[in-house]
């Protein structure tokens, strides 16, 4: 497996002194949890290998960038076997997501002869966590997020793989990619925005009620605290894919590795997650977007509402809706029915393939079956 220093790395000395920085300034002890802060490096398991067409050494870079403040995050580039390659896709992720989650689709990218570079978020998977609760989802600005891509784009990105660049992303990712999209029309080409998380939904109390709850915990100073408890959720409870093979995969993924996995987030996250949602959930924002766009909205999603995903669409110019009839909110974690069509739509979209762009060849009914 390929390292790199990648520009503005933290460099600690050794691996020990990496640890007891980290855990000096998050106010933690090191233990088991901080080995993927030691060093660089891609958590494959049997039934979640790398992708195929990257398992070579020589196809895959892993390594660390240093973000915002100073904060060392884990990322890996992707490279596809052709001689050629027809560009690069910026793959981010949701909440409590890694890397490896990603390993079949990264893999389907590659497939079609395109390059993938992708990071784990602040706090989260492979990257420096926050707080000294090791499990607990924290930010304590979303403009940390913004950042931390602007410097991925500009320090990883650019300089180490192919152009023309794409962006693909998930429900939290597809959040910071909206908060950046004014900013991002001379470096992305296009975007796919799947279940973006633009409203929070089958909560015990309102999307509204959440957001004044974890507003006052930030204000009283409380902010690192959850407003949840962890539960294990088995497939017939989930929420998020009706595919019971890839759900247990990625159950999977987190047992073998739980240092990449999170518990419920803390208030700060909701607090700073919902304030941004607000933001670029406004006309004036919207408009200021000129990146062709495809939002991905799965209907029978129950954590993003369709129907705030639907809005958000008929104040998005650059943006074209195409609904997922039955998906829930893991589209690409879905069953084959439901995947192969935001695959489809995504191959359509993405110029370089060899089908026609989807804006122009799906309208109406013909979004639901491909």
């Amino acid at each position: 497996m390929q390292t790199r220093s990648a520009p503005q790395r933290h460099d600690t000395g050794n691996p020990g002194n990496a640890v007891a920085a980290i855990a000096t300034r998050s106010g933690d002890v090191p233990r088991a949890e901080d080995e993927t802060l030691l060093k660089p490096r891609l958590f494959p398991t049997p039934d979640n290998p790398l992708p195929p067409a990257a398992a070579d050494p020589r196809r895959h870079t892993v390594g660390f960038f240093t973000g915002a403040g100073g904060r060392r995050l884990r990322y890996a580039v992707f490279r596809s076997g052709d001689t050629a390659a027809k560009g690069t896709v910026v793959l981010l992720h949701g909440r409590n997501e890694s890397i490896e989650k990603y390993f079949e689709m990264i893999g389907d990218l590659l497939a079609r002869g395109l390059w993938v570079a992708t990071f784990d978020w602040r706090g989260q998977a492979g990257s420096e966590r926050l707080l000294k609760q090791l499990r607990r989802g924290h930010v304590r600005r979303f403009s940390d997020y913004e950042e931390d891509l602007s410097i991925f784009l500009e320090k990883i990105v650019l300089p180490d793989t192919r152009l023309p660049f794409f962006l693909v992303a998930h429900s939290m990712g597809a959040l910071v990619a909206l908060a950046q999209a004014p900013r991002l029309a001379t470096r992305i080409d296009r975007m796919v925005l799947n279940a973006p998380f633009v409203a929070l939904g089958n909560q015990r109390m309102s999307h509204g009620k959440i957001g004044l709850l974890s507003a006052a915990f930030s204000l009283f100073g409380l902010g690192a605290l959850a407003l949840s408890k962890e539960r294990p959720m088995l497939f017939p409870q989930n929420l998020v894919s009706s595919d019971p093979v890839r759900y247990t995969r990625n159950a999977e993924i987190a047992q073998a590795h739980p240092e990449l996995a999170l518990g419920p987030p803390s208030a700060r996250w909701l607090h700073e997650t919902f304030r941004a949602i607000r933001r670029v959930t406004r006309r004036e924002h919207l408009t200021r977007i000129t990146v062709p766009t495809l939002l991905l909205a799965p209907t029978r999603d129950r954590l993003v509402p369709y129907a705030a995903i639907e809005a958000l669409a008929r104040n998005f110019r650059a943006a074209t809706l195409i609904p997922i009839d039955g998906a829930r909110h893991e589209v690409f974690q879905e069953d084959d029915r439901y995947r192969a069509q935001a695959i489809a739509a995504i191959e359509a979209f993405i110029p370089g393939s060899t089908g026609p762009d989807v804006t122009e060849s799906l309208s109406g009914d013909d979004m639901l079956v491909l």
